[in-house]
């Protein structure tokens, strides 16, 4: 009987479902040893205070997921252009009046709930869904820069223009995301070559006239320049790999959780190697992989060019921030202050990597399980028509 319940609920690629649902488990356990000491001197000793509102946010975020995947994947082809429409104005207002935390005008307020909202995060999702629409709509003249390059251009730069002025790295990453996504649209690499020259000169402006240019400065000298020390928080995420050995020492037997600044966050994959050891990392690396695996044979399923760019681009969008957390993590990059998607403790972000996971799995459900379109009988060929929906 629950097999027959969750076969009619739950649609899409079911390993994808199990990998999430893995991710959220392994996400509870490691917040709530990373929070413990957190939660015991600001909240009056309840160490299960932020345990319980981490896993509210994940349920919270499964619900997003399961509604996102039940709808028809062609409609976010035009909720895409009105969430990109509403995100600038959101972008701006944040940088101008929004919360300040470490330097970075990143946050705003919801009234009424009270709670904070990062604008980026629509901001990226709406990007990639928007990009995957105009390629998919371009590409028997995907060649051409008026038609083409031009709109991308214009909608790439604007947003990620917005978001280096309070957060560089994210910026980068959606930059790097939207380049990827246009190689696998058959963007000529001419056209891509003019982007990346684009991207140089309004990321350098954005650094420039943003909040982050000392930032990001400091962060890059600190990882050339090996005569000046290592970071306080890289360098207690270094001992917490460290003394965490093969098999580590243990749930909730953290150390450097109590001396790391946002153990729970940034650098929780420290945390889960100082507990679990090198083969708990193993196997939280091998699920990205595995994660990035059955995004991919979504994409190589899909019938419609806007399906596949939609959830290459999300798929690629999760996986590469994971790839730089946990390599930020271990001493491979500089530090970017960027959190580890599906594991780390957030607000929106979790909800909002819900909604892209739901996306991958609603274009994981094929067009035949897609009802048909207006005016078309039920037994009508399924023939992919994403210009209608673009």
């Amino acid at each position: 009987m629950v097999t027959n319940w969750l076969r009619k609920n739950l649609k899409g690629d079911p390993i994808l479902w199990g990998i999430v649902v893995l991710f959220s488990l392994i996400s509870i356990a490691v917040v709530y040893s990373a929070t413990g000491t957190l939660a015991y001197k600001s909240r009056g000793g309840n160490t299960e205070y932020f345990l319980m509102k981490h896993t509210g946010l994940i349920v919270l975020g499964l619900l997003c997921m399961w509604l996102a995947h039940r709808v028809d994947y062609r409609h976010y082809s035009r909720l895409s252009l009105y969430a990109l429409l509403a995100s600038v104005p959101l972008l701006i207002f944040t940088f101008v009046m929004g919360g300040d935390i470490n330097g970075a005008s990143r946050w705003m307020t919801i009234p009424v709930i009270n709670q904070t909202f990062q604008p980026s995060d629509l901001a990226k999702l709406a990007l990639i869904s928007h990009l995957a629409s105009m390629l998919s709509r371009r590409q028997q003249n995907v060649g051409d820069f008026k038609t083409t390059l031009l709109p991308v251009m214009i909608w790439v730069g604007v947003i990620c223009g917005l978001i280096i002025l309070s957060n560089a790295s994210t910026a980068l990453l959606l930059f790097a995301t939207c380049l990827l996504l246009m190689f696998i649209g058959r963007v000529p690499l001419k056209q891509m070559a003019v982007m990346v020259a684009i991207g140089v000169v309004v990321g350098g402006v954005g650094l420039a006239s943003g909040q982050r240019l000392q930032t990001v400065k400091s962060r890059i000298e600190s990882f050339t320049d090996k005569s000046k020390p290592v970071p306080f928080q890289l360098e207690h995420a270094y001992i917490a790999e460290a003394t965490g050995g093969v098999f580590g020492k243990g749930p909730g037997k953290s150390t450097e959780r109590n001396i790391m600044p946002h153990p729970y966050s940034d650098f929780i994959y420290a945390i889960i190697i100082e507990e679990y050891g090198m083969f708990g990392g193993v196997i939280v690396l091998f699920l990205y992989l595995a994660f990035l695996y059955r995004g991919l044979k979504t994409v190589m399923n899909s019938y419609g060019a806007f399906g596949g760019l939609l959830s290459a681009g999300l798929t690629f969008s999760l996986v590469l921030q994971a790839m730089v957390n946990m390599g930020v993590a271990v001493g491979l990059g500089p530090i970017t202050g960027l959190p580890l998607p599906l594991l780390s403790m957030g607000g929106t972000s979790l909800i909002f990597t819900g909604i892209s996971i739901g996306i991958i799995l609603a274009v994981s459900r094929g067009e035949r399980e897609i009802r048909p379109m207006a005016g078309e009988p039920a037994d009508t060929p399924r023939i992919p028509r994403v210009s209608q929906y673009a």
